[in-house]
């Protein structure tokens, strides 16, 4: 193989992507900073956010999902250069953002008793549910944001997204810190501090998106018009086409790693408390994946705006490979740093909790050591799910999505983690078989759809 021909690319690949790797790793770089804020507060709180959050994130995911449909339609229409069909995606993708982050919400909010029959220790259930309530209705500004988001990455415009998020974090941080330990005039809240901080920040990011988009000249088409009559069937159903596909296949994701929240919960809060450590670290890693994910499908797009798809293959390949050494290296740090690692987050030298503290420590430990493994799988299959959906090939990644977590992965994280001696370390096994099924099957679809459309071309 020739790898010059691919890493040529990457130069181009990352300018691309950088600025989505950036936004992406300052959210979760806040969502780290939260956890090691609450975590000084002691084990039971961590463990409150992490239960809460489970359930956030699996909505979010769906929106998130849903809302990546924007993108692969926005970059075709710019390879196309159609600004009359990059309208009706913008205008329709964010009607539809808008009644699903509502609709997200409502569902939340109302199936919201359901945590305190999950196993969970009923003072976590209890703390989780006001922090529940606040960080739900969250959904509403962050999916909208999504549509802005998704639009602006479609026109190869990465950074105002970046900047937003970033901003947006820093909001976070500083209500974080004033509401959580009660500093200044402000009340002491708790995890609800955390909460406040995290819907007061998304509200900043979607005005702080619109503005910037609206004033920019290059988007100035897509703003006219505004209105429920730009509304059209044949666009709204060729985004839920693309999107409803494109959302289960995050659900399926975020629900395995939710549901090895959930099974950690049932081992114990030191347990959840540990995964909860461990799957931030790792989150954060995964965010370099996710912003070539972006820049893949945008790429794809473009080349199949312009039915280059020998280009294509070249440039999706090229990220793949990128995504492999990065995540290589992120293995290795996670092997070598793993003992370490979760220290930042937890009070080592806090007397009262300092068992459980240990405990956290050292499981923490061990379910780094086996992330540092499925590190390169989840990047491989985060990428090649991005290329397929710049080709518009969804639903049969769907179904590999769903047979990879839920027949393949979380049974055996079930077995493992519940009925032999691995415990936590065996649901992140688990996890770690799922996503290696889902990296394999994805690029075989991948690679074979490639072939078929470069044959189709050369034989017209």
């Amino acid at each position: 193989m020739n790898f010059s021909k691919y890493t040529q690319e990457f130069s181009y690949n990352l300018r691309l992507a950088y600025p989505i790797i950036l936004g992406m790793l300052g959210h979760t770089i806040v969502g780290i900073v939260d956890n090691i804020m609450v975590g000084k507060l002691g084990p039971t709180e961590l463990a409150a956010v992490s239960l809460g959050n489970s359930f956030v994130f699996i909505a979010m995911s769906i929106g998130i999902g849903f809302s990546t449909a924007i993108t692969p339609l926005a970059a075709e229409s710019d390879g196309k250069n159609d600004i009359e069909e990059g309208r009706s995606v913008f205008h329709n993708g964010l009607f539809l953002c808008t009644i699903l982050g509502l609709t997200l919400f409502l569902i939340i909010f109302f199936f919201k008793p359901l945590i305190a029959f999950m196993g969970q220790p009923d003072i976590v259930v209890e703390m989780a549910k006001p922090y529940l309530d606040i960080v739900a209705f969250s959904l509403v500004p962050l999916i909208v944001f999504q549509a802005y988001k998704q639009f602006a990455d479609g026109k190869s415009e990465t950074k105002y997204s970046m900047w937003a998020t970033i901003i947006g974090n820093v909001i976070n941080v500083v209500i974080n810190y004033f509401l959580i330990y009660g500093i200044w005039i402000f009340p002491k809240m708790g995890i609800v501090g955390a909460a406040i901080g995290t819907i007061v920040s998304r509200i900043v990011m979607l005005l702080f998106m619109h503005y910037i988009m609206i004033r920019k000249p290059k988007f100035h088409p897509y703003f006219e018009n505004f209105s429920l009559k730009e509304i059209k069937k044949k666009m709204l159903n060729k985004i839920i086409n693309l999107g409803l596909p494109s959302s289960m296949q995050m659900f399926f994701e975020v629900g395995l790693f939710t549901g090895a929240i959930w099974l950690s919960g049932v081992l114990g809060t030191t347990s959840q408390a540990a995964n909860q450590i461990a799957l931030s670290l790792a989150s954060l890693t995964f965010m370099f994946a996710m912003g070539l994910s972006v820049a893949v499908t945008i790429r794809v797009g473009n080349q199949k705006g312009l039915m280059d798809y020998v280009k294509l293959q070249l440039v999706a390949r090229s990220i793949f490979l990128l995504a492999i050494l990065l995540e290589t290296v992120f293995a290795v740090i996670f092997v070598v740093f793993h003992q370490y690692l979760p220290q930042m987050f937890v009070d080592v030298n806090d007397m009262k909790h300092i068992v459980e503290t240990k405990e956290v420590v050292l499981i923490a430990s061990q379910l780094l050591f086996v992330a540092a493994f499925f590190q390169i799988s989840d990047g491989i299959q985060v990428v090649v799910l991005g290329a397929l959906r710049g080709l518009q090939d969804v639903k049969i990644p769907m179904y590999i999505t769903f047979v990879a977590y839920w027949v393949v992965g979380f049974p055996i994280s079930i077995y493992l983690g519940l009925y032999t001696d691995l415990k936590a370390t065996g649901i992140w096994i688990g996890l770690l078989v799922g996503l290696s099924f889902a990296a394999l099957f994805l690029y075989i679809r991948f690679s074979r759809l490639t072939k078929k459309l470069i044959l189709e071309k050369s034989i017209k």
